[in-house]
């Protein structure tokens, strides 16, 4: 099987022809100069991470107790033990952290917990840490956008959208907006494909309208983050946590862009960089003509210089790139590929790849019901439970134990400080009321002598 050799490097902008364009990497480079923001490689770079960099897990040292609490949501572990999984299956949808991102990710999650914001769901080291990266690891700031990605799924419904919503014109609607989830890449991701040339907005809102298939796309968001992203992990037998995408352009022009067309866009751009960010590997335009490359220059600038960094435009001969990245068998024809889902009425109707393997599908359900069952009646916060490291009964009670002394020895001095400064407020507080009264005092006194110098 061909193993794709992935490194981080400078995307360039083909024309297809022999020609180039300035890479966007460059400009992004540019960019990052002046606001001064790293971009960062890959989420999933720590497959590519050194021996003497991985983290190297034991059963005897309490650091190892610690870390491994930063791998998945508490609950989730507890659902695949009970379920009776192996730990062969949890390591592969934990994956292999970065110790330096591990110690973040762990100080981001104390932070939320200190201040009450923790929340029983969506805490887990990778949802975490994508937020941190979005922001720069600047806890301060990956903690705002993180509390607005909970209001906002709050405000939506977002739950409610993942479990009820039924999008019945999807058929319909692929009709005149062609697209879907299509196969794997070489790594195990799984790739997206929208012919954007073929977009025709006025049918598509005939038998739908922005606001339903704006659900929709938040309805996919979840699974892919829910189903997609797991059962590739199972797959691959490794950690998948973001998509390879394919936009073909061909035919894209001025009239592609109208009102409804700029605010579907701005729409679904909005959603996908606030609220799921970090899930893109890569991103190819294929197709690129001149009609494009005049769009191209107004598009860039509503995307974040971390976006731009992951985008490949190609021209005409786009081809063996894709190859290089994608199998054949997992392109569809239309586009150089060997796959024609003949018995699914086209590629983009069937939603091939591994999220469909009944067996695969029947094991993340059994962890999904599980963990639905464990949250019930839990409320919305997270207990300090959720800061205890998972072992296993037995061997490593001891470890557990160190686990927990070592995390109560962290917490106790913020603890302290926190309370401290909650007394310090408290003491203002009083002070001010006793201030306060003693105003009302001279103000009373002040009153009576009125009253007497009246009734005389």
């Amino acid at each position: 099987m061909h193993k794709s050799n992935e490194k981080y490097r400078e995307i360039v902008i083909d024309k297809g022809g022999g020609e180039s364009e300035d890479s966007p990497t460059r400009e992004t480079s540019q960019f990052q100069k002046r606001m001064g923001k790293p971009i960062h490689p890959p989420i999933e770079n720590h497959f590519l991470l050194p021996p003497s960099q991985r983290q190297k897990p034991s059963s005897s040292t309490t650091s190892s107790g610690l870390k491994s609490m930063l791998s998945y949501p508490l609950k989730v572990r507890d659902s695949l033990k009970r379920i009776g999984k192996s730990k062969s299956m949890e390591l592969i949808l934990e994956g292999t952290h970065d110790p330096k991102d591990e110690q973040i990710v762990q100080s981001f999650r104390e932070l939320l917990f200190l201040e009450g914001q923790l929340p029983a769901r969506h805490n887990d080291y990778h949802t975490l840490l994508r937020f941190l990266r979005m922001r720069d690891f600047d806890l301060s700031k990956a903690k705002e956008m993180f509390l607005k990605y909970l209001q906002w799924r709050k405000d939506h419904g977002v739950d409610a959208i993942q479990r009820e919503f039924k999008f019945v014109e999807l058929t319909e609607v692929k009709k005149c907006y062609p697209h879907g989830f299509h196969g794997v890449d070489r790594s195990g991701r799984p790739v997206y494909i929208e012919r954007i040339g073929l977009v025709d907005l006025n049918a598509l809102l005939q038998v739908s309208n922005i606001d339903r298939f704006v659900k929709y796309h938040v309805s996919e968001q979840e699974k892919t983050l829910n189903l997609r992203f797991p059962a590739c992990s199972l797959a691959a037998k490794r950690h998948i946590a973001s998509t390879t995408s394919i936009l073909d352009v061909k035919g894209v022009g001025m009239s592609n862009f109208s009102k409804p067309a700029r605010y579907l866009f701005m729409e679904i751009q909005k959603i996908d960089s606030n609220y799921y960010p970090e899930t893109l590997n890569r991103l190819f335009i294929i197709n690129a003509g001149s009609g494009f490359r005049m769009l191209w220059k107004v598009i860039k600038a509503f995307l974040d210089a971390r976006t731009l960094a992951k985008i490949h435009v190609l021209g005409y001969n786009y081809l063996s790139n894709l190859i290089e990245v994608i199998d054949p068998s997992n392109l569809p024809t239309f586009l150089g590929g060997n796959c024609t889902c003949a018995d699914y009425g086209g590629c983009l109707l069937s939603d091939k790849g591994p999220w469909n393997n009944p067996e695969i599908k029947e094991m993340l359900q059994a962890v999904c019901a599980t963990e639905e069952a464990n949250y019930e009646g839990n409320g919305d916060l997270a207990s300090e439970d959720a800061l205890l490291p998972d072992v296993d009964n037995g061997e490593n009670n001891e470890n557990l134990r160190n686990g927990e002394r070592a995390m109560s020895d962290r917490l106790a001095p913020q603890k302290i400080m926190a309370l401290e400064a909650a007394l310090a407020d408290t003491n203002n507080k009083i002070d001010a009321l006793e201030a306060a009264l003693e105003d009302t005092k001279m103000v009373l006194k002040g009153l009576g002598q009125h009253i007497k110098d009246l009734r005389v």
